[in-house]
């Protein structure tokens, strides 16, 4: 009964009529038009709502079928801290039959969870103000919020067993079933998978044509995760996306719900091929996305088995050491210590059939060793060997406190591992949980919970604000009422002081060199908001100058101007005359209207599915950001410009007034932030003429139609219209020249574009001459000859970089030949050890592949300075790893003498240090610890 999107069927009132009337009309409506049974209706009251109580007795319910919920069943609200709140009311319906939970008639009712009974309405008694202290008042004018849902009145009045059997649902599921050849009604788990995907395929549709686009915070954090929950049920019953067809399942679905409710919902059949787009590509990315993440879950998994197989045969090794001998306990020892401490990169630091565990680290840096392994830090690590010994307590803690640590992690990932799977690859948290219960395992959700909310408080230090009490508590002290605008009609007034803040706090008084925020009952001064900068400019008293340097709306209402005074004095009260740097602003308004062209131009060239996401507008430049799924190619870029730059020249004019929101949208006004809007709107017009009358008062037309005469038209719509609370020209002709700089990606779905007008473009053109210019002399060729002059260089280049690199090859191979006639023997093993001349570790291994292949059969360890630093890599053929040489021990030992570190396997390892002149001490300390390892 419960979705993730339904059709509420509400109506409001404020002060109005109240709960009499509501419930009075919710019992007709329910009896005398659905003809729904009274005898099957009940109702619930909220505990001491006895008002409520003897209107439902009044209408006819037995005072048995009412039943007193509590708070957490019948009470509405506050929906924060503090705010509107009062009791509910609701009708439920008897399906009949005998209780599922096997409680008698008498206990069984609407508060029962066994599912006999379906809530049809609710009716919300908004009656109380509730403040932060948790004190009710009654509200001056009580208010109602009352209704039904669609899909359960549809499911009883049709007769059906659930919601997904009502004429609403039949069609989607239908679609499903045919994609993955299931039967609805079939076998329990199928049905729910089914449902699943029928469900939120229709969710995700209706909200993409809302302008959600797939992200990882927010609204399309939701939009995501519903489509991730669809894919991963629609995997369990066979369906998974076709890359080789780009063939998208959950879009299929999608088809079938726009084609259901595209009359009723006319944005799904307009933002057809977009939300089709989103499903395919958001499926296409996911899929790679699961095949990524679970690569990385089974390496953690793959990780914690290999620790704990080591762990295992370390203790083993310590527990056959014991009494043995020194030698043999102190390299049992060295066996734990490289195996707990932060050094252990690469290998053991002893042969054994099985290498200690690789500490690769994967998901951003979080790897199981550093999880379950209790670990000793470096200073501990780097203790004299007759120390050791007195260190076994110790070692054995911390080896069965790794075995704990590795017990906890076999029954439950940790929240560190699930977060990094989320934050680094848009693992949801959900989808994690699901692949971890294939592999028996639950996730630590309270860790996850809590590196979610150092993230949080990341991202709340780096905007410096939190938007907590504390940082608008001074303007919420000021007594300096509400701030009357004048900007849209002048750049100049005349005002009084009537707020300062200093260092956070009011003052009354400003002198010379102060940094400060005034308050002015009017002012001409723009506020930052809608994307576009906030003014600056001057205030002048009789007394001093104060210089603004940007304008904000801390708080609804207030504007402050921020900045410095710059001479004399000011104080509350002083008269003051407010101006606007007038070039600043023009500048602002040309890149404002500009967005708006952008945004019309954009929805010309790339459909109406773009909407704006997001702006920036400055003095300098603007920014806009948009809906759209792939990037925008260089063509269509051209033709959004060169459609902007024609509307430009056209000189249209710019229209500015004041109309109700609902009259705007109905107008056909684009207004795609409508929490933010109040009761009455500003809108901006760009063309001759636009629509007169209301969406309604449109004539319709269907193809075979015959139009209405012109008389009857209506007029055009501008080339833009949208609902705006900017600064805008006059006429498009003043912004000159538009020019888009880029376009990139800031998010799945979602598109910016960069671009300059007016004195910016100008300036803009200006340098990309100068730059042309610079390199046209550079060069020594006109402009137009530039592209073929870079190309000859660049072929060039590249010859002269095959003929170094040959050079180089020559050169290390006339080394390495020298190196090989100098190969000495030790203990029976033959080793070839020395400098090389190379560039690059790449290079080091071709010279140290070429000379083991030469040799056949010993040791080669050569090293090489690269980019300042020493470089060490030690070779050892199978007949030499046979007699006990060992590379990765080799090259652990090198590079202590360079200060660095190293290791690898007995047949190759490589390593490096930080200094290069201990470079030939690195390759002698190599060929001692060989003479060690190979004793004749």
């Amino acid at each position: 009964s419960h979705l993730t999107f339904f059709e509420m069927l509400g109506n409001f009132s404020i002060g109005d009529y109240f709960k009499k009337e509501a419930i009075a009309w919710a019992w007709e409506f329910v009896t005398q038009y659905a003809k729904l049974p009274p005898e099957r209706l009940w109702a619930t009251v909220f505990t001491d709502d006895d008002e409520a109580l003897g209107l439902w007795v009044q209408q006819g319910v037995p005072e048995s079928r009412i039943r007193r919920l509590g708070e957490k069943d019948n009470f509405w609200g506050p929906a924060g801290e503090e705010g509107p709140c009062g009791p509910c009311s609701e009708i439920h319906i008897d399906f009949g039959g005998p209780c599922r939970q096997g409680k008698p008639d008498s206990e069984c009712g609407p508060d029962c969870s066994c599912g006999r009974f379906l809530e049809l309405w609710n009716l919300v008694f908004m009656q109380f103000y509730q403040d932060r202290a948790g004190k009710r008042t009654p509200l001056p004018k009580p208010n109602i919020d009352t209704g039904m849902g669609l899909e359960r009145m549809a499911r009883v009045l049709q007769g059906v067993p659930s919601i997904y059997d009502t004429d609403l649902f039949q069609p989607v599921i239908q679609r499903v079933c045919e994609l993955s050849g299931k039967r609805y009604g079939q076998e329990g788990q199928t049905d729910i998978a089914i449902r699943v995907v029928a469900e939120h395929a229709r969710s995700a549709a209706f909200l993409i044509a809302d302008g959600v686009v797939p992200g990882n915070a927010g609204r399309g954090y939701v939009l995501r995760r519903l489509i991730r929950r669809a894919i991963l049920f629609g995997q369990k019953i066979g369906l998974a996306y076709d890359a080789a067809n780009a063939d998208s399942f959950l879009a299929a679905v999608a088809e079938v719900v726009i084609a259901e409710m595209g009359s009723v919902y006319p944005e799904l059949a307009q933002g057809r091929s977009f939300i089709l787009r989103v499903l395919q590509q958001e499926e296409a990315q996911f899929a790679r996305t699961m095949s990524q993440g679970e690569g990385h879950f089974n390496s953690f998994i793959q990780e914690v088995n290999q620790i704990e197989g080591d762990l295992l045969l370390i203790q083993q090794t310590l527990e056959a050491s014991a009494g043995v001998s020194v030698a043999s306990q102190d390299r049992a020892i060295d066996l734990a210590l490289h195996f707990l401490s932060p050094g252990a990169v690469v290998s053991a630091s002893v042969p054994l059939e099985k290498g200690l565990p690789s500490v690769e680290q994967i998901m951003g840096g979080i790897s199981a060793r550093e999880l379950v392994v209790d670990r000793f830090t470096l200073p501990e690590y780097l203790v004299a060997k007759s120390e050791q010994t007195h260190q076994l307590a110790e070692i054995h803690q911390r080896l069965q406190n790794t075995a704990k640590n590795l017990q906890v992690v076999r029954r439950q990932l940790p929240g560190v591992i699930a977060f990094k799977l989320y934050d680094t690859y848009g693992f949801p948290v959900e989808v994690t949980a699901e692949v971890a219960q294939e592999h028996g395992l639950s996730v630590d959700m309270e860790g996850f919970q809590r590196e979610m909310e150092a993230q949080r408080e990341r991202a709340r230090a780096a905007s410096g604000f939190g938007g907590d009490f504390e940082t608008t508590r001074p303007y919420q002290e000021l007594d300096a009422g509400h701030t009357t605008f004048l900007g849209y009609d002048t750049t100049h007034a005349t005002s009084e002081v009537a707020g300062i803040i200093v260092n956070g706090e009011r003052a009354s008084t400003l002198s010379a060199g102060q940094q400060a925020e005034v308050v002015l009952r009017e002012t001409p001064f723009y506020a930052e908001g809608g994307g576009q900068a906030g003014d600056g400019g001057l205030l002048e008293t009789p007394r001093g100058l104060f210089l603004v340097e940007d304008t904000q709306s801390p708080i609804s209402g207030l504007i402050v101007h921020r900045g410095r005074m710059e001479r004399g004095a000011m104080a509350l009260g002083d008269q003051v005359e407010a101006s606007v740097d007038q070039a600043r602003r023009n500048d602002a308004a040309r890149n404002h209207t500009a967005t708006h062209l952008l945004h019309a131009a954009l929805r010309k060239v790339l459909g109406t599915h773009v909407r704006q996401q997001g702006s920036l507008v400055t003095p300098d430049r603007l920014r806009f950001d948009f809906t759209h799924v792939s990037a925008v190619s260089p063509q269509e870029l051209r033709q959004v410009e060169e459609l902007v730059n024609d509307r430009i020249r056209a000189n249209l004019p710019v229209h500015k007034r004041e109309t109700t929101y609902r009259q705007a949208v109905a107008e056909g006004a684009l207004a795609f932030f409508g929490e933010r809007y109040g009761d009455r709107v500003r809108v901006v017009e760009v063309g001759e003429s636009r629509l007169v009358g209301t969406a309604s008062q449109r004539p319709h037309s269907h193809v075979g139609d015959a139009l209405p005469p012109p008389s009857q038209l209506p007029a055009p719509l501008p080339f833009s219209y949208e609902v705006c609370g900017g600064t805008h020209i006059s006429a498009t002709g003043e912004i000159g020249l538009c020019l888009v700089l880029g376009e990139s990606s800031v998010g799945a779905g979602l598109r910016r574009i960069e671009a300059v007008t007016g004195r910016a473009a100008e300036a803009h053109v200006r340098e990309q001459e100068a730059l042309l210019a610079g390199l046209s002399q550079q060069l020594e060729a006109s402009p137009k000859d530039l592209p073929a002059r870079i190309d000859g260089l660049l072929a060039e280049n590249a010859r002269l970089r095959k003929e170094a690199q040959a050079h180089d090859r020559a050169s290390s191979l006339a080394e390495a030949q020298a190196l090989l006639g100098k190969a000495t023997m030790v203990n029976g093993v033959k080793v070839v050890s020395g400098r090389a001349s190379v560039s690059s570790a790449e290079a080091l291994r071709e010279v140290g592949d070429w000379l083991r292949d030469k040799l056949g059969s010993g040791v080669v360890s050569i090293g090489a300075v690269i980019g300042e630093r020493p470089a060490i890599l030690v070779m050892a053929t199978k007949d030499a790893v046979a007699r006990g040489a060992h590379a990765g021990d080799m090259v652990r030992e090198a590079a202590k003498a360079m200060g660095g570190g190293g290791g690898g396997r007995p047949e190759m390892a490589q390593g490096g240090g930080r200094d290069a002149a201990r470079l030939d001490d690195a390759l002698r300390a190599a060929q001692e610890t060989l003479q060690a390892q190979v004793k004749g």
